[in-house]
């Protein structure tokens, strides 16, 4: 079966898998390699009812949220019409990627091996309860190498086969390995502010060509919050999960490319959100389904945050922000925290025990900004000065650690004053998706702006007796905008 796609005047054959039964199962996510380390990777995977994603359905309608005052003057906030309209049912709407029973498992083998041996996971069922996906643990892996992948998918162990997906992922070099190592970081993902039409985000084909050994997705992966439906069951929110990684662009490139994911506040439930933040506008869908949604749609480890050596000359951090995070209408002091105490220790010591020549913090929000001062949510923003100020200090007391950050919508590379910390804003991932800040708002610390959508890349690799590590910071079409380059000698 072909599904056949029109894209700016091009169309676009999709596989759909040949030669499928009408009750066999599909794969219309395809699959996420992620929590890749040298000897181990974790491969997602769901079974899908349809191949493709629904393109005859009912919109979801633009259901805008407004304000009341009571007599007393007391603010509330509603929708005046459902996320889905009166007598139909989600199943019935445009976009949707309805999941289906089965049984999948994956045959791996490391590329170029001399026999080519291929090694097969047991056949599992997916789980119908955490939306029919599955998660499983490749171990005894080899550092630095390219592995391929297949995931076969089946009705039942008597059933007719389903749909198969090709894929490939890296293993990080071993921590003793000086490789040149290249990565993509982005944020910002709206599926209503995608600018590849019905394929998705033009950036992930630009990035697959600069061949990535890994991809960061600093969070907002999506929007639950956002309208079109506005998130407000668990059912809605998988849904919102399901249609943007049936998207070809995303669908394709996180078959082949190893990948890690961090969690923001559009992505845990609502903007600015924390665990005890009073439920205004997100109907039956809470924090807690949120925390767990995400651990269900992207392959995840023990913990959110965690760090990754990427050989000698490299190692990554990518922190949690919405777990353990206080109140951001509480006083600033010691005891306000993002990260909460036990990350922060875990932070400070693997960081302090780190050989790596650059050390990279890549975090969901900004650590030094500068950010619009009506902003309250992040660690450049007043009401986080203490927590702030203890982690810049520690970050510009090591060598050569830099900050990689999401969340903003505009591209940027700022120094701290105080303590000289480097950041990298990445950006938002289309043009439409840009904004909130001003060339005129342009401060001393920015060594680097740009109101734009697109992406972050870095590369690693020694030259004449140097470690250098390189970014560029790209448009949404790949073109690099700005080359900002690190030397260590050695």
């Amino acid at each position: 079966m072909l599904i056949a796609l029109l894209v700016s005047g091009l169309s676009v054959a999709l596989s759909a898998g040949e030669g499928i039964g009408d009750d066999s199962p599909y794969q219309a996510n395809g699959v996420k390699v992620g929590e890749v380390h040298q000897n181990n990777a974790i491969i997602w995977t769901r079974l899908t009812k349809n191949p493709e994603r629904k393109m005859d359905g009912i919109p979801f309608p633009d259901v805008k949220w407004e304000k009341q005052t009571d007599e007393h003057g007391a603010v509330t906030y509603f929708y005046p019409a459902p996320q889905i309209p009166e007598g139909v049912t989600l199943a019935q709407m445009n976009h949707i990627v309805p999941g289906t029973s089965g049984e999948i498992r994956i045959v791996y083998w490391q590329e170029g091996s001399v026999d080519n041996m291929k090694l097969k996971t047991i056949w599992t069922a997916v789980d119908p309860d955490r939306d029919f996906t599955r998660q499983f643990t490749l171990t005894n892996l080899k550092p630095g190498m390219s592995y391929k992948l297949e995931t076969e998918s089946r009705a039942s162990d008597s059933g007719p086969e389903g749909q198969k997906i090709n894929g490939s992922f890296r293993t990080p070099p071993a921590p003793e390995n000086p490789a040149r190592v290249v990565f993509t970081v982005v944020t910002g993902q709206g599926f209503h502010r995608r600018d590849g039409g019905e394929m998705g985000h033009k950036i992930y084909p630009r990035m697959a060509e600069l061949n990535p050994d890994f991809f960061v997705h600093t969070g907002d992966i999506l929007y639950y919050d956002k309208r079109r439906p506005v998130a407000q069951s668990v059912e809605q929110a998988r849904m919102k999960w399901n249609r943007i990684y049936a998207l070809p662009f995303q669908r394709d490139f996180h078959n082949h490319v190893t990948s890690y994911f961090i969690k923001d506040d559009h992505d845990t439930w609502q903007n600015d959100c924390w665990p005890t933040m009073k439920n205004d506008r997100m109907g039956d869908f809470t924090f807690k389904q949120g925390q767990a949604i995400f651990l269900e749609q992207v392959p995840m480890g023990e913990s959110t945050y965690r760090t990754v050596r990427w050989g000698s000359d490299l190692q990554i951090w990518m922190v949690e922000g919405r777990d353990f995070r206080s109140p951001n209408t509480m006083p600033d002091g010691p005891d306000k925290t993002i990260w909460g105490e036990k990350q922060k220790k875990w932070f400070k010591r693997t960081v302090s025990q780190s050989n790596a020549t650059f050390k990279i913090l890549i975090s969901p929000t900004p650590l030094v900004g500068p950010d619009r001062g009506n902003k309250n949510d992040n660690h450049s923003n007043k009401g986080f000065t203490h927590e702030g100020n203890e982690l810049r200090s520690f970050i510009g007391q090591q060598k050569n650690m830099v900050v990689i950050c999401g969340d903003r919508h505009w591209q940027y590379i700022s120094v701290d004053p105080k303590t000289g910390v480097r950041e990298y804003s990445c950006g938002p991932t289309s043009d439409v998706h840009a904004g909130g800040f001003r060339e005129d708002m342009r401060e001393p610390m920015h060594q680097y702006l740009n109101i734009c959508g697109g992406f972050l890349s870095a590369t690693v690799e020694r030259q004449d007796g140097k470690a250098t590590l390189t970014f560029h910071h790209h448009s949404v079409d790949g073109t690099v905008l700005n080359e900002d380059q690190l030397t260590v000698s050695l």
